[in-house]
């Protein structure tokens, strides 16, 4: 019982007498032992924290990453009948096509092609402003890094579950097929007077 009562703190010395240097002295080891003991919890509650973030991360990840292929697979599904519709008569598809050009990374979820007119479809699962911008950029460089379609008409479209701040009509503004993946099936959306921009 004494023991517990020295580890929350009770007075080294006897009550009623003086308290020596080395009382504080001895207060002082008993603090640095509790504060290097806290420390030592802490840190491993850190370890711990950190580890369980980066188990979140993994599987968050990966849910997005499953969710991402059945939006790809739905909008692949529809896509030759969608842009037939719009007059493009696709002759075949093509999926995640990836490369590197001095030394610039791309990727591109779906190319569906005609002949003489291509386009490159990105998926997302939910669409953002930044994702239409970052998209164009990607279309401009297009003919740059697929030398195979310098000489074709380029179009650009985006599929997506749901989008945040108007960017699907942003999408449509800048000339991009917009297809909404609703349910089972894909369709586009843009208005009926809509023209695609090509790059």
């Amino acid at each position: 019982m004494e023991s517990e009562k020295k580890q929350v703190n009770e007075p080294i010395a006897e009550y009623g007498r003086p308290v020596t240097f080395d009382d504080v002295w001895k207060m002082f080891q008993v603090t640095d032992k509790q504060f290097k003991e806290t420390d030592k919890q802490m840190k491993e509650t850190d370890e711990r924290m950190k580890e369980t973030d980066k188990r979140m991360k993994d599987l968050q990840n990966l849910f997005i990453g499953q969710w991402g292929k059945l939006i790809e697979s739905l909008v692949k599904g529809d896509l030759v009948r969608v842009l037939n519709e719009w007059g493009i008569a696709v002759q075949d598809t093509s999926e995640r096509r990836k490369g590197n050009y001095k030394g610039t990374s791309y990727e591109f979820d779906i190319i569906a092609r005609n002949g003489k007119e291509v386009v490159f479809v990105e998926v997302k699962t939910t669409l953002r402003p930044n994702d239409v911008k970052d998209f164009i950029d990607k279309l401009h460089h297009v003919k740059e890094w697929l030398q195979e379609y310098k000489d074709n008409i380029i179009y650009g479209a985006m599929a997506f579950l749901t989008d945040e701040g108007a960017s699907a009509r942003m999408a449509e503004k800048k000339g991009l097929f917009v297809i909404r993946a609703t349910g089972d099936s894909a369709a586009i959306v843009n208005e009926k007077d809509f023209r695609p921009q090509g790059f």
